[in-house]
């Protein structure tokens, strides 16, 4: 057998990802979520920190999202931390590629997959609007407001006229809820009508508002609240 073979045979899942100068060994689908992320650090403690990293936070997702402060004190360098940044957002794009290549109404579970990817495992409360043209075609897709892990102020009057602008004929409004549940609060629901009233007023049609929360969501529309 040769060396290059030897290179990308894949490493057991209970043990590190062998590393060739800055060259890593091909995970699998057998890797273990300790293996993952340890690969992705520039640390010869790579995987004592890795088994930190999913101590202290309740999954990989959670991990990779967590802000930078709380990653600096697990031992992670400014590297480190940009190499998580980059896995997401390369995780985003890809999906959110997927919601691009068909009018939304007809692509939802790309859009929702997309949504997870983007938003569960935000530690705070985000509000993204994804404007639509006349084909429910994707236009933009643009966080507009964060807030606190429980709150986010939504002003109707900013979204209708960054809608305007956009020349958008649909709205999909979406936010996460960090506590995991998306069950929809009594303020989502008045903010949601505050938001129909005024794309009524303008002719823009507002097709539903997402609850995200880790693993699964909410429809105002299939929950008859919209």
């Amino acid at each position: 057998m040769s060396a290059s073979s030897l290179a990308l045979a894949p490493a057991p899942p209970t043990q590190e990802l062998a590393r060739n100068d800055s060259l890593a060994v091909l995970p699998t689908e057998e890797t273990t979520e300790q293996a993952l992320l340890a690969g992705l650090l520039n640390s010869s403690q790579a995987m004592a920190c890795a088994s930190a990293l999913l101590q202290s936070f309740p999954s990989i997702g959670h991990a990779i999202t967590a802000e930078a402060s709380q990653l600096r004190v697990l031992g992670l360098t400014g590297r480190d931390i940009a190499m998580f940044r980059v896995v997401r957002e390369i995780a985003s794009r890809m999906a959110r590629a997927e919601v691009r290549r068909r009018p939304v109404l007809s692509n939802w579970q790309a859009l929702i997959a997309y949504l997870q990817t983007a938003m569960a495992y935000e530690q705070i409360e985000q509000f993204r609007i994804l404007f639509l043209d006349r084909k429910n075609n994707l236009i933009a897709d643009e966080v507009q407001q964060r807030g606190t892990v429980n709150h986010t102020p939504v002003y109707p009057r900013e979204v209708m006229k960054r809608a305007l602008i956009l020349n958008a004929s649909a709205l999909i409004v979406a936010h996460n809820h960090p506590s995991g549940d998306p069950k929809p609060s009594r303020e989502d629901i008045e903010t949601t009508r505050e938001l129909k009233a005024a794309a009524n007023a303008l002719e823009i049609e507002l097709h539903d508002h997402v609850v995200i929360g880790q693993g699964t969501h909410a429809s105002f529309r299939s929950l008859g609240l919209l």
